[in-house]
Parts: C-alpha cells; sequence; structure tokens
C-alpha cells in the first residue's frame, strides 16, 4: 500500500491512537476492489512511501478491518470528495491498517536490484495503482531484505 509521506506516512501511522489509520483516498476502481475483494483482516502490509525524494517500504502493516465505505466520498470539503457518490450507494471503501513495524527504508533502487523481486507488481514499468497484491515469495524476500 502507497502513501504519501506527507499524507500519511509511516511515522503518521506509529503516532496514530492504537496505531490504526482508515486507509482514505483510493480513487482507483481496481485498486478498490484489491481492498475489498482480496484483502482480509490479519493480511500484512508493506507500507510504501511513494511521490517522495527517497520512495521505498518504510515499515509493516496489518489490514485491521473489512471493507467499508470512505466517507471522504461524501465530504464535499474533502480532496476526495466524489458526488457522485451516494450514501445508500458509496463508490469507495477503505479498510483500517495497523502498524506491525517500523522498519529502515528499503528504497526503490535496492528493490529492484533484488532478482526475486522482479516480477513484484509494484515495481512494473507504469504501475501508478497505490494498492497491489503481493505474493508470498515477495513478502518473504522483502523481510528477507529488510532482516525482520
Amino acid at each position: 500500500m502507497k502513501s504519501e509521506p506527507d499524507e500519511c506516512s509511516i511515522d503518521d501511522l506509529a503516532a496514530a491512537p492504537k496505531q490504526t489509520v482508515p486507509w482514505i483516498g483510493v480513487r482507483n476502481y481496481q485498486a478498490r476492489n484489491f481492498m475489498r475483494d482480496g484483502m482480509q483482516v490479519g493480511d500484512g502490509v508493506l507500507f510504501y512511501h511513494s511521490s517522495c525524494p527517497a520512495p521505498g517500504i518504510a515499515g509493516l502493516a496489518e489490514v485491521a478491518s473489512t471493507a467499508y465505505p470512505d466517507a471522504s466520498q461524501f465530504d464535499p470539503k474533502s480532496p476526495y470528495f466524489d458526488p457522485k457518490a451516494k450514501l445508500e450507494e458509496p463508490r469507495w471503501l477503505h479498510v483500517d491498517v495497523k502498524l506491525r513495524r517500523k522498519t529502515r527504508l528499503l528504497g526503490l533502487s535496492e528493490m529492484r536490484a533484488a532478482s526475486k523481486l522482479a516480477t513484484m507488481r509494484t515495481l512494473q514499468a507504469g504501475n501508478r495503482l497505490s494498492i497491489t497484491p503481493v505474493l508470498p515469495s515477495e513478502w518473504a524476500e522483502v523481510c528477507r531484505l529488510l532482516g525482520v
């Protein structure tokens, strides 16, 4: 799961009540569907800092809730407001994410240099999704690289 650190960083997650945040603002149907259909409570999350000077995995987290409607879609003052969303038919969902541990930054260049991560969706050219599935072998390799 990618987040811009100025919006929600690993440090923000660590400082949040119960070290848990709602993963609001996903406005891509494929990413939404990954949350809705593919994520289960307890699943691991690679917390990735994106759109920043040093992108990469900054920590490990877990899915802490099933998907539920993202309230920001209904708030006209929110940058995530969607005028087409209706209370009775929400378009956008999110899950809560809970910190497992902050890690050293596993930078993008280090990830790209790891042959076992060559097919990782996050690293594929043109991938712009903020949420992508991670294979068990990729999770294991990231943990090995992080020494966790």
